[in-house]
């Protein structure tokens, strides 16, 4: 039986997929960007948007100067992930071998499926079908169909959805189409734009032998791929699995002791399992059935993935130790939920680096002795005082590939930021008689090691204004201060309560 494979592609795949979680922005000019600040570039834009010439590759700021009204969105890598997922679940609800493209493409293997529609062209009328439920899970899709993964993709980017091609006609149908549709490197493409080359089939009838000695592997492999041959076969997708031990004992358990070296037998052969494919536990959930009748139910979730058995059953020791069931065990169940492990950077010369598994003991530890919600990574928040920050989860990045090179610079101080801000007595110049009040002596209170002395220079103020539209709102003047004993300082002075604070030192 001949190939056939069927290419689901969602065209401008970031906007579908920003469109699918806020459907109510449907009918308005929007712009997809992906970037920061003046780097942000649109990537995808609506119709509307797009009549106003708002095209990929703009800036933002060119993008607002053709359309004021445009409604900008960043890329979203969690909705997009979302979308892909709902790509590929429903896929596979059509053949149970499919293939994540990434960015908004599927392929299925549809070999036999023809028997299950009785139309006259039951191949397009799966494709309908598919393009219909995509349609209903908020995702506008194209479907192209052929005997090869290159040309059904090339079939699913056509305006026309879906579109067939049939067997053995897959040169026929790539030939009279733009080459761009090959995806060329760029190289190649200015060198074929200056032989005169602009179809698929024009590049087709070119010798072989011709276009290996001239454009090299990379262009032989397009000129088979431009003969309608495609020898990548199709990588059935495979979701994570997640891995469950369990059991029911015998008689109720009282104390920790007992249910930790049962876990442990477990935790072994959850890790032989996730062993043998490669895998490390990602998060750890485990279920406790209680006596009488009840549930203890926890989730772990570690900075990355492990397969060390101690540092899993410590992880479960602290949590349970934090939190005890309340109740006599009468059985368990433990599920990893897998993920591939990190690999930790090894040093020839340098000191040994923590590894992932006892770093997340360390954590789960602080977590144990501190409580949860107490401990993270501070990040800034929107707003203007320096002394404004949340707590986040922290997730350390994965060592980088290449080490960068810091930038050279001269001049620059580090200031220490003192929370809470330390109260200052200070006293002004020509207070009495000029509206200038620079600083003259501070001296600072409730502080272990007193700062004290005349100000030799003086720079500001600086003033700081926030939460204006309130009824109390934030009114600061900054100064950077030098004293004789040579220490440099930040202060400021509260305009509504008018007291000096020191909030930094300059290193």
């Amino acid at each position: 039986m001949p190939n056939r494979i069927t290419c689901v592609a969602a065209p401008l795949f970031p906007l579908a997929a920003r469109l699918r979680s806020e459907p109510e922005l449907f009918d308005e000019a929007l712009a997809i960007f992906d970037g920061n600040a003046h780097n942000a570039r649109v990537v995808a834009a609506t119709r509307l948007a797009r009549q106003a010439g708002v095209v990929r590759g703009l800036t933002l700021t060119q993008a607002r100067a053709l359309m004021p009204g445009l409604v900008a969105r960043a890329r979203d890598s969690e909705c997009e992930r979302t979308a892909q997922e709902i790509l590929l679940e429903i896929a596979e609800t059509f053949s149970p071998r499919v293939e994540n493209g990434g960015d908004g493409v599927v392929f299925l293997d549809i070999c036999g499926l023809r028997r299950h529609f009785r139309s006259s062209s039951p191949e397009a009328e799966l494709g309908r079908r598919l393009i219909r439920d995509l349609d209903r899970a908020g995702l506008p899709t194209r479907v192209g169909i052929a005997a090869n993964k290159l040309a059904a993709r090339v079939a699913a980017n056509l305006p026309d959805t879906p579109t067939v091609v049939a067997a053995g006609e897959e040169a026929a149908f790539l030939a009279p189409l733009p080459l761009h549709h090959l995806s060329p490197h760029m190289e190649i493409a200015e060198t074929l734009h200056r032989w005169g080359v602009r179809s698929i089939g024009e590049f087709a009838r070119i010798p072989a032998a011709d276009i290996s000695s001239r454009l090299g592997e990379s262009g032989s492999d397009l000129h088979t791929s431009a003969r309608g041959r495609d020898s990548q076969p199709l990588i059935p997708y495979r979701p994570p699995p997640s891995f469950r031990e369990g059991m029911t004992l015998e008689w109720p358990l009282v104390t920790i002791e007992p249910f930790l070296f049962l876990a442990r037998a477990a935790l072994e052969r959850l890790c032989q399992r996730l062993e043998t494919r490669g895998l490390g536990c990602q998060r750890l959930d485990f279920t406790l059935h209680l006596e009488p009748d009840g549930l203890h139910e926890r989730s772990i979730s570690l900075p990355s993935p492990t397969r060390d058995v101690k540092t899993l059953l410590t992880l479960v020791r602290l949590d349970l130790e934090a939190q005890p069931p309340g109740a006599p065990v009468i059985g368990y169940v433990l599920q990893a939920h897998p993920d591939q492990p990190r690999a930790a950077q090894l040093s020839l010369f340098g000191a040994t680096i923590l590894s992932p598994e006892r770093f997340a003991t360390t954590l789960a530890k602080l977590f144990a002795l501190v409580g949860k919600g107490r401990i993270g990574s501070p990040r800034t928040v929107d707003g203007h005082r320096p002394e404004r920050f949340e707590l986040v989860e922290y997730k350390p990045p994965p060592p980088p590939k290449v080490r960068s090179i810091p930038p050279s610079a001269r001049g620059l101080l580090i200031i220490r930021t003192l929370k809470p801000a330390v109260p200052l007595t200070v006293e002004l110049r020509n207070e009495a008689t000029s509206e200038s009040k620079d600083p003259r002596f501070l001296r600072s209170l409730g502080t272990s090691k007193p700062i004290e002395g005349d100000i030799l220079v003086a720079s500001g103020p600086w003033a700081l204004e926030e939460d204006w539209w309130t009824q109390q709102p934030l009114k600061r003047d900054y100064w950077d201060v030098e004293i004789e004993s040579g220490e440099l300082l930040r202060i400021y002075q509260d305009q509504n309560t008018r007291k000096w604070f020191m909030d930094g030192i300059y290193d």
